[in-house]
C-alpha cells in the first residue's frame, strides 16, 4: 500500500471554499521532494516533506477543471499530467477540462518543461491531489449518509455506498466537501487498478492546433501593441558601436529605434541567462512588415569585443567563472585547436584499476576519433515576447521553458520587483532547451519600458539563426585494449568540445570493466551554446556505441551479445561505486529490441545497426534498417525499445519516441553549422539542411519494457542512440564509417 502523507500546515496545502455556483476547489503548493513511502515508514515521516503542485475545481454539473501546471512545446504533458490527478480523482476523463496555469511558483511550484523531468517529477504530487480530492469528496458523502467513509467506493466521478444503495455524483456534493479538512494522508491506487493512467489519450490542444486557435506566443496580441524586430552584430566577437536611425524613422509605420542593453552593469548571471550579444538596436513599428523594411535600410556600426570574465550561477547556487575571449571565431582554427587538445593528456575525471598497464601488453588496440559540429535548435515557431510595462507593472506573454528562470533578470533589468511581474505561459512551437534561454523575454521588456507602450518583439528566421544557443561542436578520442585471445581488457575515452566538454564518466561502459580511464579538455569561446535535446549525451552516444561496434567487430562478436555480457559483468562485479545506470534495465531494453526486431533474421534487403544508451533516468535502444538507394542512405525501419518506467500516455509517449528519432537522423545526416570570422555560414533553411517528410523512416516500432517503477524521462532518451545506429547501420551497407558529423557515402563506395 502506498500511503501520501499531505497535512503539512498551512503553508504546503491550501483548501478554498466553493466558487460561486457550488463547486470543490483545492490548490496546493510544495515545499520539497516527494518520495512515496509504506504504510510501516510512514510514522518516520518528517512533518514537512513532499512536493505538490495541482489545482482542481469540481463544479456541481460534475465538470472537473484540471490546470496543467508546466509549459508545453509538444511533449504533451498538458495532457499527461492532468491524467495523473484525474486517475487518482477517480473521474470520468470525457468530464475534464484542461487548462494551462499562469505562471504562479506559490500555487505550481517550480513551472519547468525540461531536462525530462516533467512527469517524474510530478508522479506523486499530482496523484497525491486527486486522492486528497476523493477522500473529502467520500468523507462528505459519508457524512451525508450517516456510514462509515471506508464503505464508500468511487467510479467515474460518482460516489457509491454498496450497502443502502445511495450513489451522488462529485458535482451534488462538492460544496460539503470543500468544508471537509484536509486529509493527513491518504492512500494512492495500486498501479494495477489504473484506469486512465497506461491508457492513450489524445492530446487535448488537438483540435485548437488543426483549427488554428491562438495558443502560441506568436499569437498572442494586444489591442494598441507596437510590433518590434533586433538587429544583432553579425559575428561573435562583436558589439555595438552606434547606430543611425536617421534612415529609417521616416519610414512608414516606425515609431522608434532603440539600443537596449539586456543586463545593468553589475548584474550577476544565472545559468540561463545568454552572453550572446547583450547589447542589441530594436526597430519598433506598427506592423511587422513595415518594421523588416526598416531593419533592411537601418545603418549600424560594430567593433570588435575585449576579452572578459563574468560569474555565473548556477541552478544549485554554485558560482562558477567563465572566461570570454575576444576574436572572431572560425571552425577551421577551432578544428586545429581540437587536434592540439586531443593529442595532450587531458583532465582526469575516472581511472579504474590500471589502464596504462593494460594497454601496454594489449595484443592490439583500437583508436578512433568522433566529431561533431555547432547545431541550431530551429524551432519551427522563432523567439518572440509580448510586453507590457506601466510603471512598476509589468505583464509578459512568452514561449519559454523555465518561467522562473527569467523573472530575476526582467526585474533587474526593469528596475522592478519580481512579485510586480505577471506572466501567461505560452504554448511553444518547439523547445529542445532553447527557450530555456530567454533574453528575448528581457529584450521585450526593455522595448515597452522605453516606449510606455505594449509590445510584441519577434525574431525573424536569421535573427534566431545566428543570436547562439547552439549545441556545442565536440570531440572524443576512443581506445580500446584486446589481449591475445580476443578480450576487451580496457578502453580508454578522452572528449572535449568548445567550449564544454561532453564527458560522462561513469556512464557504460564504466563500471563493466577492470580497466578504464577518462580525460576530459574544452575550449573558451565567445560563441554561445546552450542545451539542446539530450545535452552532451546527443554526441557522446554516438561516439561510444560507434565504438562499442567496432570493438565487437575486431573480437568477433555480436555486437548486442558484446553489450549484454559487458552489462552481465556490470551487474555481477561491478567495477567502482560511481556507475550510474542499472546494469539489468540497460540489457533489457537490448533484449527486447532484439525480440522485437528479429535481430537474428537475415535481413537481406536491408544492413542493420544497434545502439543503446542510458540518459534522462531512461534507456533506450534502436535497431535501424538502412539501405543505399541512388547514393543515399535510406532508413527503412526502426525498432526501439525504451524503459522509462510506467508510460503514462502510451500515444503520447509513442510519439516523443517517434520525433526523436526522426530528429536524430536529420541531425546526423544534415546538421551542421560552421563559422568563418565569428560569422555562421548558414542563416536560414535554404542552406541549414533539415530532414524532410520523405526521408523520414519508413516504419517506426516503438517497444516500453512493462515494470511497475515510478517514470522517469521520455522527451530526449530515444534522441541519443539513434546516432549511434545509423552510423552502424551505414557501415553495413557501405563498408566505411563515418566518424564525423554529418554523415556522408563516400564517393569510393559510390563508385
Amino acid at each position: 500500500m502506498t500511503i501520501i502523507k499531505t497535512s503539512v500546515g498551512r503553508r504546503s496545502f491550501l483548501k478554498s471554499s466553493a466558487m460561486a455556483g457550488g463547486g470543490l476547489v483545492i490548490g496546493f503548493n510544495f515545499l520539497s521532494s516527494c518520495q512515496s513511502k509504506t504504510e510501516e515508514e510512514i510514522m518516520a515521516m518528517p512533518k514537512e516533506w513532499f512536493d505538490i503542485n495541482a489545482y482542481l475545481k469540481i463544479g456541481d454539473n460534475g465538470v472537473v477543471t484540471i490546470v496543467s501546471p508546466n509549459p508545453e512545446f509538444g511533449q504533451n504533458v498538458r495532457t499527461s499530467m492532468p491524467m495523473l490527478i484525474a486517475e487518482e480523482l477517480d473521474v470520468d476523463w470525457e468530464k475534464v477540462i484542461v487548462e494551462q496555469a499562469p505562471y504562479h511558483p506559490e500555487k505550481y511550484g517550480f513551472q519547468f518543461t525540461g531536462g525530462s523531468r516533467g512527469i517524474m517529477s510530478r508522479w506523486e504530487p499530482l496523484r497525491m491531489a486527486g486522492a486528497s480530492a476523493r477522500h473529502m469528496l467520500r468523507e462528505a458523502a459519508a457524512q451525508q449518509w450517516q456510514v462509515p467513509m471506508e464503505e464508500i467506493s468511487t467510479a467515474s466521478g460518482v460516489l457509491h455506498h454498496e450497502l443502502t444503495g445511495k450513489s451522488i455524483p462529485y458535482g451534488e456534493i462538492a460544496s460539503e466537501a470543500s468544508n471537509i479538512p484536509v486529509p493527513k494522508e491518504v492512500v494512492l491506487k495500486e498501479i494495477k487498478d489504473f484506469k486512465i493512467i497506461g491508457t492513450s489519450r489524445k492530446n487535448v490542444d488537438s483540435k485548437s492546433i488543426v483549427t488554428g486557435e491562438p495558443m502560441f506566443g506568436v499569437d498572442y496580441y494586444q489591442e494598441g501593441m507596437f510590433y518590434a524586430m533586433i538587429e544583432h552584430p553579425p559575428a561573435f566577437g562583436m558589439t555595438l558601436k552606434s547606430v543611425d536611425k536617421s534612415s529609417v524613422i521616416n519610414m512608414p509605420g516606425i515609431k522608434d529605434v532603440l539600443t537596449i542593453k539586456s543586463y545593468k552593469d553589475g548584474y550577476e548571471k544565472r545559468v540561463f541567462d545568454t552572453n550572446a550579444f547583450s547589447e542589441i538596436v530594436a526597430i519598433v513599428g506598427n506592423s511587422t512588415w513595415e518594421v523588416m523594411q526598416a531593419k533592411k535600410q537601418l545603418k549600424i556600426e560594430w567593433q570588435a569585443i575585449e576579452a572578459y570574465s563574468e560569474t555565473v550561477t548556477s541552478f544549485r547556487g554554485d558560482k562558477k567563472t567563465v572566461n570570454i575571449p575576444a576574436g572572431l571565431e572560425s571552425t577551421a582554427k577551432h578544428n586545429k585547436q581540437m587536434d592540439i587538445l586531443s593529442a595532450k593528456q587531458g583532465k582526469i575525471v575516472r581511472k579504474d584499476g590500471n589502464p596504462d598497464l593494460a594497454f601496454k601488453n594489449a595484443a592490439k588496440v583500437i583508436e578512433r576519433t568522433y566529431s561533431a559540429p555547432f547545431l541550431a535548435h530551429n524551432c519551427m515557431e522563432p523567439m518572440n515576447a509580448f510586453a507590457h510595462v506601466t510603471g512598476d507593472s509589468v505583464k509578459i506573454a512568452a514561449p519559454l521553458q523555465i518561467p522562473g528562470s527569467i523573472l530575476p533578470t526582467v526585474a533587474a533589468s526593469l528596475g522592478v520587483a519580481v512579485e510586480n511581474i505577471e506572466m501567461d505561459i505560452t504554448r511553444m512551437g518547439g523547445g529542445f532547451g532553447r527557450r530555456a534561454y530567454a533574453h528575448y523575454v528581457v529584450e521585450a521588456a526593455l522595448i515597452s519600458q522605453q516606449m510606455e507602450a505594449p509590445v510584441k518583439l519577434i525574431y525573424s528566421r536569421e535573427d534566431d539563426m545566428t543570436h547562439g544557443i547552439y549545441r556545442p561542436t565536440y570531440r572524443a578520442t576512443y581506445r580500446a585494449a584486446i589481449d591475445a585471445n580476443n578480450n576487451l581488457t580496457a578502453l580508454h575515452v578522452k572528449a572535449g568540445g568548445i567550449p564544454e566538454s561532453p564527458l560522462f564518466a561513469d556512464r557504460f561502459p564504466a563500471g563493466a570493466l577492470d580497466n578504464y580511464l577518462a580525460e576530459e579538455w574544452s575550449i573558451e569561446s565567445n560563441i554561445t551554446i546552450g542545451a539542446f535535446r539530450a545535452p552532451r549525451s546527443n554526441f557522446m552516444a554516438g561516439a561510444e556505441q560507434s565504438f562499442l561496434d567496432e570493438i565487437a567487430e575486431t573480437i568477433g562478436k555480436d555486437p548486442i551479445q558484446f553489450r549484454l555480457d559487458l552489462l552481465q559483468r556490470a551487474e555481477d562485479n561491478p567495477v567502482g561505486e560511481k556507475n550510474d545506470y542499472d546494469a539489468a534495465r540497460y540489457a533489457g531494453v537490448l533484449k527486447l529490441v532484439r525480440d522485437k526486431s528479429d535481430w537474428d533474421v537475415n535481413q537481406s534487403n536491408a544492413h542493420r545497426g544497434i545502439s543503446a544508451y542510458f540518459c534522462h533516468n531512461t534507456y533506450a535502444a534502436h535497431i535501424l534498417d538502412v539501405t543505399i538507394e541512388n547514393g543515399k542512405p535510406v532508413v527503412q525501419n526502426v525498432s526501439c525499445a525504451i524503459d522509462c518506467g510506467v508510460v503514462v500516455n502510451p500515444d503520447a509517449a509513442k510519439n516523443m519516441a517517434e520525433g526523436a528519432i526522426i530528429d536524430g537522423i536529420g541531425n546526423a545526416l544534415f546538421g551542421e553549422l560552421s563559422f568563418k570570422d565569428g560569422i555562421p555560414e548558414k542563416k536560414n533553411f535554404d542552406t541549414y539542411r533539415m530532414i524532410r517528410m520523405s526521408e523520414a523512416p519508413k516504419n517506426i516500432d516503438v517497444h516500453f519494457v512493462e515494470n511497475e517503477i515510478a517514470p522517469t524521462g521520455m522527451g530526449e532518451p530515444p534522441f541519443p542512440p539513434i546516432f549511434g545506429a545509423l552510423a552502424n547501420a551505414m557501415y553495413k551497407a557501405t563498408g566505411t564509417r563515418n566518424y564525423d558529423q554529418p554523415f556522408k557515402v563516400t564517393k569510393d563506395v559510390l563508385g
